[in-house]
């Protein structure tokens, strides 16, 4: 039987970091996280219909069934919810998300949750299943991406270079600029392309419709994007910021801005009531170093248990 959303909350709160604990009230955080499962996984657990056509956008060929999100009793007394996935929507990086579960994963039960990934979406050749602990990591997996975050009243700036600003901007004019900002750093560290990629140019644009994109400008000089958007269920249950975009212009990078970004964006965000949270992957040490400077917090990430495909 498929949990209702009351008690999958109630399991994803207790996983949580304990000082995420100390950000919102659990009351508050309880009504989002189940408000986030009922519409993300009972949802895909039980219409088959919202199935079919995730198959047929992402699985031509394949039966609408192996779309549906699957609660499966694993063993040792741990239930988790599995659903398909694909990374960044890449057909070629398909993957089986176990985020909600009944207690964090240890290393006896990557098996059993490897077994049940293999007989469910076994048909789409997954790559590994994804899980989500707090801690820094489980025996038998890999690192993903890191959750960083704070609370926005923390986050002040302080030591700010002369010149470096943030300046709203209603229009992504410097789209391309920012893609060759990538390039760069892709040219430099060649596995930073598995790390990250530039949003695309619509979600940029629909933040600076929400007021949430922003110019870096060192002496009045475009320097870089800072981007922001509302999205709860990137949050771990807080009313949060996601942090969307956070990139500077090759020319502007070595100058120790970086560290700076995090800070000046949640100033200047309309809500300061709200965490600032966004995801890094752990390999990527320079934005990990900058976003922990800040003074955003490590609170857990994403593991991979590799299944090689099948």
């Amino acid at each position: 039987m498929i949990p209702t959303a009351e008690e999958l909350a109630g399991w994803t709160l207790e996983r949580q970091h304990p000082v995420t604990r100390t950000w919102v009230s659990d009351a508050r955080r309880l009504a989002i996280l189940a408000e986030e499962h009922a519409a993300l996984d009972i949802l895909l657990a039980e219409d088959l219909d919202i199935a079919a056509q995730r198959a047929a956008r992402l699985a031509p060929g394949k039966p609408a069934e192996t779309m549906l999100n699957r609660w499966v009793a694993v063993g040792n007394d741990l239930g988790v919810m599995f659903s398909m996935r694909f990374e960044n929507m890449n057909l070629d990086r398909p993957f089986v998300d176990a985020t909600p579960m009944t207690r964090s994963p240890e290393p006896h039960d990557l098996p059993a949750i490897a077994a049940a990934a293999r007989e469910y979406y076994g048909v789409h050749n997954p790559l590994y299943v994804r899980l989500w602990t707090a801690d820094a990591g489980v025996d038998g997996t890999t690192p993903d991406r890191r959750f960083l975050g704070a609370p926005i009243s923390e986050l002040q700036p302080y030591d700010v270079p002369p010149g470096l600003t943030l300046r709203p901007a209603k229009t992504v004019d410097h789209y391309d600029d920012a893609r060759r900002a990538y390039a760069a750093v892709d040219a430099d560290h060649p596995h930073h392309v598995e790390e990250a990629t530039l949003q695309d140019l619509a979600d940029l644009q629909e933040s600076a419709e929400d007021g949430l994109l922003y110019d870096v400008t060192v002496n009045g000089e475009w320097a870089g994007y800072a981007a922001a958007i509302i999205k709860p269920d990137d949050a771990l249950g807080l009313p949060a910021y996601v942090v969307r975009e956070l990139v500077l212009s090759p020319e502007h990078r070595g100058h120790g801005y970086g560290r700076h970004l995090s800070a000046l964006l949640a100033q200047s965000l309309p809500d300061p009531t709200r965490i600032l949270i966004g995801t890094i992957h752990a390999a990527n040490q320079g934005a990990r170093t900058a976003a922990l400077k800040s003074g955003r917090q490590d609170v857990g990430g994403w593991l991979q248990l590799p299944l090689g495909g099948v």
